[in-house]
């Protein structure tokens, strides 16, 4: 809400860590909580996997994960890193040659998994390449993989076995004087993800990369991931993310940034404030947001729109918005502007006109923000 003063009981303290860059996006320290997606094509069909990396990246991502199984997806990420307009983290399971060749390839950073890398001493090769060729790395810790001698120590997945091992993995890291590297702690069940992190986060002062792995479809999968990651978020932890959907990979990217702007965390786009409607409402709520959500995709513009249904609650949500509309009777409703009463718009035109003023504002508050920029220097 780009006209409103921020309330000291919506802060939330982040937990102080160390940054590092992947690629060109810093994490960590006091770096935005970057959004992160994954791509689910063939990476040995590098047109088709840039493709879908390029809609990630139009979406909002930040960062984008490419999985490379073998060597000729190794080859493929050549062309994919060259054309990708965002930084691309290689994920690596396995085959530790293939970290080798992914940092080779020009991965910003090569995702391993502890559970199956292989020894110390296979990690160290994969760490060199990775100082040779200014890569970072994310130390993958996943519930559903860890390390034999862990589960057969603590009977099954817990949050203990998932810290113990990613500890082990950060010694690792620092024996060989390497600090660039990130962790996760992902498990599908939520309250495990949690407890892992809770506790990773008093031990390690390394940035923290979230998930909930393995979340489910869209909507299963965006609902345990807003409440587990909004949680961790809330509580300060968490420097980069991906929700993990057996979804389209913009989906991920788009439910990352709602939880983000829900928390206040990122601001990116336009922030659709509208009531569930009912009886009482003027015009079509529901088939008006679908139409809106679609036609507002492309203002990047942090900022806040109102549609709500009736004066219940309408002129209160839309005092706290930069545009809003309340519907009245008569086949009309009134249109807010930074908060205010401005005036009436008929039904039948107002989607055009929101439009029109969402727009005009988003070009209103780049302009300002140019002219800001501007004077600094």
């Amino acid at each position: 809400m780009s006209h409103n003063p921020i309330r000291p009981w919506r802060n939330i303290d982040r937990r102080t860590t160390r940054q590092i860059m992947v690629g060109n996006v810093p994490v960590g320290g006091d770096a935005p909580i970057s959004v992160q997606t994954m791509t689910n094509t063939l990476t040995t069909d590098a047109k088709a996997t840039i493709e879908q990396v390029q809609a990630a990246a139009e979406a909002g991502a930040d960062i984008v994960r490419v999985s490379v199984p073998d060597q000729e997806s190794s080859k493929a990420l050549h062309e994919i890193v060259r054309e990708s307009p965002v930084p691309i983290v290689a994920d690596i399971h396995f085959h530790y040659k293939r970290g080798i060749e992914a940092a080779e390839a020009g991965a910003a950073c090569l995702r391993i998994n502890p559970g199956n890398i292989g020894s110390a001493e296979r990690v160290k090769e994969v760490i060199q390449a990775a100082r040779d060729n200014n890569c970072s790395i994310r130390i993958g810790v996943n519930a559903g993989s860890l390390e034999k001698h862990l589960l057969e120590k603590y009977g099954e997945p817990t949050p203990d076995a998932m810290v113990e091992s990613g500890l082990d993995h950060i010694k690792i890291l620092e024996d060989n004087d390497f600090l660039n590297f990130k962790i996760s702690m992902k498990a599908s069940d939520i309250f495990m993800t949690m407890a892992a992190y809770q506790q990773l986060a008093e031990q390690t002062d390394a940035p923290f990369h979230l998930g909930i792995t393995e979340a489910g479809g869209f909507v299963g999968g965006t609902v345990k991931s807003a409440i587990g990651l909004g949680n961790l978020l809330w509580m300060g932890l968490g420097d980069t993310m991906r929700v993990s959907l057996s979804a389209d990979p913009v989906e991920e990217v788009k439910i990352g940034f709602e939880i983000l702007k829900s928390l206040g965390l990122r601001h990116r786009g336009v922030n659709i404030i509208s009531c569930p409607s009912c009886a009482r409402q003027g015009f079509d709520v529901i088939k008006t947001v679908e139409t809106l959500e679609r036609r507002l995709e492309h203002i990047k513009t942090p900022m806040s729109l109102s549609i709500i249904g009736c004066v219940v609650n309408g002129p209160g949500e839309a005092l706290m918005t930069d545009v809003g509309f309340t519907g009245g009777g008569a086949g009309s409703g009134m249109v807010y502007l930074a908060g205010k009463q401005s005036h009436k718009m008929s039904n039948d035109q107002m989607v055009e006109h929101i439009v029109e003023q969402v727009e005009k504002k988003a070009e209103e508050i780049e302009a300002a923000r140019a002219a800001a920029d501007q004077a600094a220097e």
